[in-house]
């Protein structure tokens, strides 16, 4: 790894330790928490208080896994696919974890779809 990708990679690891200070997912109000990699995005509904996930979604999944999975597309579709199973679930209100990353292109578009599928946030 070179010199400016560790950079990089603690920095977001930095940031996301100081998001992770204030925000907590309750049962009532749960996390929604985005992992964007280079080629994949996941995105899970996780109750912090328990330590459960009550609903996730990731490009990894077979049905996911046929198209582009590192593009805007294949995030709000993952997007879609959390919010259902949350909703499933009888959650419908989450707080938004970024994971340090910007709040910018396939984080954005997971949560513009999430929203747009019922989640509250």
């Amino acid at each position: 790894m070179t010199v400016s990708a560790q950079h990089k990679r603690e920095s977001r690891i930095r940031r996301h330790r100081r998001v992770r200070k204030k925000v907590l997912g309750t049962a009532d109000r749960p996390r929604l928490a985005v992992f964007r990699s280079n080629k994949h995005i996941t995105a899970q509904v996780i109750d912090d208080r328990t330590g459960r996930t009550l609903a996730a979604a990731s490009t990894t999944e077979n049905d996911l896994k046929a198209g582009a999975t590192g593009n805007k597309a294949a995030a709000s579709q993952v997007g879609k696919l959390v919010a259902e199973r949350a909703k499933a679930n009888g959650v419908t209100k989450v707080v938004f974890d970024r994971g340090g990353n910007q709040y910018h292109g396939r984080v954005a578009a997971v949560a513009d779809a999430a929203r747009e599928s019922g989640l509250e946030f």
